[in-house]
């Protein structure tokens, strides 16, 4: 790992900051379960981030990190979902939650087929939610063009996602090789959790 993408990590981890003091802060004004989310999400990607700085890339090879790290989506599509369809939460919950145990149990038990399904399955439907989400509620009038930086910031932390899904079984993910996707991850991580943070700060939700 190069010092820029130390650097593209640190401002990325900084960005997390303050988007966990964000969202205690809304939180203490006005209590949501939607903002425990997004503070878990924020605070395991200022984490993770962390880590990369000091251990490098092959951080990323570790089970427990992979597993933790599919809290970030998780945790922004629970949120999104807590505080816009509130009577979905218990259901989004018990299904996300459900992907977190399939996929920690796929890191440490052969399930052939199906253990190459359920990442995707779940993340794609993490990804789906947060993807889709503020554009539904801005086709209904419910928010402003600022709140579809978090559709941007759940496009690209997908095209990470997939990008290094590739990358660690050594293929390559269109034109992405494994070394060009080492060269823009760091640069990627920060492009998303700016959007995010443009989205959520400056957004009507």
């Amino acid at each position: 790992m190069c010092v820029l993408d130390k650097i593209f990590l640190l401002l990325t981890g900084l960005i997390a900051a303050y988007l966990i003091y964000f969202f205690y802060k809304k939180n203490s004004e006005k209590n949501c379960s939607c903002n425990l989310y997004f503070i878990l999400s924020f605070l395991v990607l200022l984490v993770a981030g962390l880590i990369l700085i000091f251990s490098g890339w092959q951080a990323l090879g570790s089970k427990f990190v992979s597993i933790v790290a599919g809290l970030i989506p998780f945790g922004i599509a629970l949120g999104l979902i807590s505080k816009l369809y509130p009577s979905k939460e218990k259901l989004y919950l018990i299904i996300l939650t459900l992907g977190l145990i399939l996929i920690a149990v796929t890191k440490f038990v052969d399930m052939g087929i199906l253990g190459k399904i359920i990442y995707p399955l779940f993340h794609g439907i993490a990804g789906l939610t947060i993807f889709f989400v503020p554009i539904l509620k801005l086709k209904k009038g419910e928010t402003d063009n600022m709140f579809l930086f978090v559709t941007l910031g759940g496009t690209l932390i997908g095209l990470g996602g997939i990008a290094l899904a590739f990358k660690s079984v050594g293929s390559q993910f269109l034109f992405f090789t494994p070394d060009l996707i080492s060269m823009i991850l760091a640069p990627l991580l920060f492009l998303t959790t700016l959007s995010y943070a443009i989205g959520f700060v400056k957004g009507k939700y």
